[in-house]
């Protein structure tokens, strides 16, 4: 009971530490003179991000690899199969030809490259170091391309963002008295609520870990299994509420944007940091099926993506049953 009461308590706290580490860096970052493009890009990618962040860092600390890197891959793979494919049948998702070509294959080389890392290395501090930088460059191209004409469509990276904005009604992104608002609320709050923000999550992010830890051996499970499906599912849920509140509101573009956005971070940024705080292995049975599970459901997506330029309601029901197949396949028989 303690473990169950421990997991429900670190996702809790992951949810309210993130919100507030979000609200108060952006604050900050708005006194500062920080541009609401740059905040989007940076600030709130990896804010909305903590709580994978956290998680995975935590369980590499504590000797626990099956859920650190668990929880990466599990994460893009729920993101694609479960929340993409709910969105899509919730509303048909629309994508821009130049924006799938671009943050398509993004998504698709961030995902093979993890892939063949873990296949042939490991998660590392080399591998978080170029982990890192490839984020960094995907950030610095992604803030010239939102700077200038956009025409060829937003980069995911400001999807994700726009997806965190429209869902809490900003000021992030959109709004003209952001500066006005940053500067009403005084200097001390927003700090309190970041470094706040800041400690639950970590708080969070402890209690989640030792709960699945002792889940896992109570229901005789592998930690690997734990990370893949309750801590992923559990640490995705800001990208399953911004992204089917989108569909509900028929803007399927910034749900299928910040769906592609947060995989980006998770495998760059997440991988990345966990890598270079706390190198960890990659589990075997990570490296030989989930992996590839997480490759194809790439795959699947940008070729569902591609016919039309749109995911319609039957090709997220595919999605679905793919998701509901996988967890059957990882579960103890």
């Amino acid at each position: 009971m303690g473990d169950i009461l421990f997991l429900i308590g670190g996702f809790v706290l992951l949810v309210i530490g993130g919100e507030l580490l979000v609200r108060g860096a952006v604050a900050i970052a708005e006194r500062l003179g920080m541009s609401p493009l740059l905040i989007g890009l940076t600030l709130v990618g990896f804010g909305t991000s903590a709580p994978e962040l956290v998680t995975s860092v935590q369980a590499a600390m504590a000797g626990s690899p099956g859920i650190a890197v668990g929880n990466i891959v599990g994460s893009n793979i729920s993101n694609i199969l479960l929340i993409l494919g709910l969105s899509a049948l919730i509303t048909p998702m629309a994508v821009q030809s130049a924006a799938l070509r671009r943050d398509g294959v993004v998504v698709l080389l961030t995902t093979l490259l993890f892939v063949v890392i873990s296949y042939l290395y490991t998660l590392d501090r080399i591998a978080g170091a170029i982990f890192i930088g490839l984020l960094a460059s995907y950030l610095f191209y992604a803030y010239r391309q939102e700077r200038t004409a956009t025409a060829d469509g937003h980069t995911s990276a400001f999807e994700k963002a726009e997806a965190y904005d429209e869902l809490r009604e900003g000021p992030i992104l959109h709004q003209t008295d952001v500066k006005n608002w940053a500067e009403r609320i005084g200097p001390f709050l927003p700090t309190l609520m970041a470094l706040g923000g800041l400690a639950i999550v970590v708080l969070g992010g402890k209690l989640l870990v030792e709960g699945a830890i002792g889940i896992a051996r109570i229901l005789g499970m592998t930690e690997t299994v734990i990370g893949l499906t309750v801590v992923a599912i559990g640490t995705s849920m800001p990208e399953f509420v911004t992204s089917v509140v989108a569909a509900i509101r028929k803007h399927g573009d910034v749900a299928i944007g910040n769906i592609m956005g947060s995989n980006i971070y998770n495998i760059l940024g997440i991988g990345g940091v966990t890598g270079l705080l706390s190198p960890t292995s990659v589990p075997a049975e990570i490296v030989t099926f989930d992996n590839l599970i997480m490759l194809g459901a790439s795959f699947a997506m940008l070729a569902f993506a591609w016919s039309g330029y749109r995911i319609n309601r039957a090709e997220g029901l595919i999605l679905l049953t793919g998701y509901v197949s996988y967890i059957y396949l990882l579960l103890p028989k």
